[in-house]
C-alpha cells in the first residue's frame, strides 16, 4: 500500500479513537438540585483537617448569591467517622454564619440525628429531594438514612437522597459498614477531588491564594471570613492535629465545596481564584 495511504489512514484512526475516547469519558456534570423544592445538607466533620472551617465561609459566601440565595439548606457540624485525631471547635463559626441552622453533631450525636431527620422529613413529604454533601465521612449519613428507613417505609430513598463525596481519604475512615451501607441505599456520587486543580471538579486548595479581603465586599461575609481564618490558624496543626499545609503557607482550602458545587451544577470554576471573581461581590 501506498505510505501516504497509510499515514492517512493511521491519522483518520487515530481521530475516530480520539473522538470515541471524549465521547465516552464521563466528566462530573452534576446538578439536578430543585431550587423550588429540594434540600441541600452541608456535613462538615471538622475532625482533624481545618478546611471544614473555611469550608464553611465559601458556603455561606456561595449562597448568598442571588442565584442560591432561596436554597433550603441546613448544615451540620461533627460528622466524622473513625478517624483519630482532636476535633475543631467550629461553634462561634457556625452561629455567625448560618445563625441556627445547623446541628451540632458533636456535642450529641443521636440528638442530632433525631433533629436532621425531622428536616428531612419535611422535604421528602413535600416531595423535594435531599442531597448531602458529606464534607467528611458517611458514618451520620447512614444514621440518617436508617432513620428514614425506619419512620418513611414508603420513600424510595435510594432515589430520593443523594450522596455526594469527593475525598477518597474520607471513604477510608468512614467505617466500612457504613460506606457500604450508603453506597447501596441512597443514590452515592463519588467525584474527583476538590484539592485539585483540572480533574474536572474545581480546585479549592490554593497555597498561594490570600488575596481574598480584597475580593469580598460585604462586611458579613468579611467578618465570617475573618473567623473562619482566624479558627483555622488557631488550631490548624495544633495538638496533633493534621498539618494543612495550603494554610500554614497563608493560603486557603475549602476543597469540600466542590461536592456543593457538583449539587448544584455549578460549571466552569477552575479554582479559588475564579470562585472569589464570580462570587464575591
Amino acid at each position: 500500500m501506498n505510505s501516504k495511504i497509510v499515514r492517512f489512514l493511521s491519522i483518520v484512526t487515530f481521530f475516530i479513537t480520539l473522538n470515541s475516547y471524549a465521547t465516552n469519558v464521563k466528566f462530573p456534570q452534576g446538578g439536578g438540585f430543585n431550587i423550588e423544592k429540594d434540600l441541600l445538607l452541608v456535613q462538615l466533620d471538622c475532625k482533624t483537617d481545618v478546611d471544614d472551617i473555611q469550608t464553611l465561609a465559601a458556603l455561606v459566601t456561595l449562597l448568598s448569591d442571588s442565584k442560591f440565595s432561596k436554597i433550603n439548606y441546613h448544615a451540620v457540624a461533627g460528622t466524622y467517622g473513625i478517624q483519630e485525631g482532636l476535633y475543631v471547635p467550629p461553634n462561634p463559626l457556625f452561629q455567625l454564619a448560618v445563625g441556627n441552622n445547623w446541628t451540632d453533631a458533636h456535642e450529641n450525636v443521636e440528638a442530632a440525628v433525631v433533629k436532621v431527620k425531622d428536616i428531612i422529613k419535611t422535604t421528602l413529604s413535600n416531595q423535594g429531594d435531599i442531597w448531602i454533601a458529606d464534607a467528611g465521612q458517611s458514618d451520620f449519613t447512614a444514621r440518617l438514612i436508617k432513620a428514614i428507613q425506619t419512620e418513611m417505609r414508603d420513600i424510595a430513598i435510594s432515589q430520593r437522597i443523594h450522596v455526594v463525596q469527593h475525598s477518597d481519604w474520607n471513604e477510608k475512615v468512614t467505617s466500612p459498614e457504613s460506606l457500604e451501607f450508603v453506597k447501596k441505599n441512597a443514590d452515592y456520587h463519588k467525584i474527583p477531588d476538590g484539592n485539585v486543580v483540572g480533574n474536572g471538579t474545581p480546585g479549592f486548595r490554593s497555597p498561594q491564594f490570600n488575596q481574598w479581603k480584597s475580593k469580598i465586599s460585604n462586611p458579613r461575609l468579611r467578618d465570617i471570613w475573618q473567623l473562619a481564618i482566624d479558627i483555622s490558624n488557631e488550631y490548624n496543626g495544633k495538638e496533633g492535629r493534621y498539618n494543612n499545609e495550603a494554610i500554614s503557607a497563608g493560603g486557603l482550602d475549602f476543597s469540600d465545596l466542590a461536592e456543593v458545587c457538583y449539587i448544584l451544577g455549578i460549571q466552569g470554576i477552575k479554582d479559588t481564584k475564579d470562585f472569589f471573581d464570580l462570587y464575591s461581590r
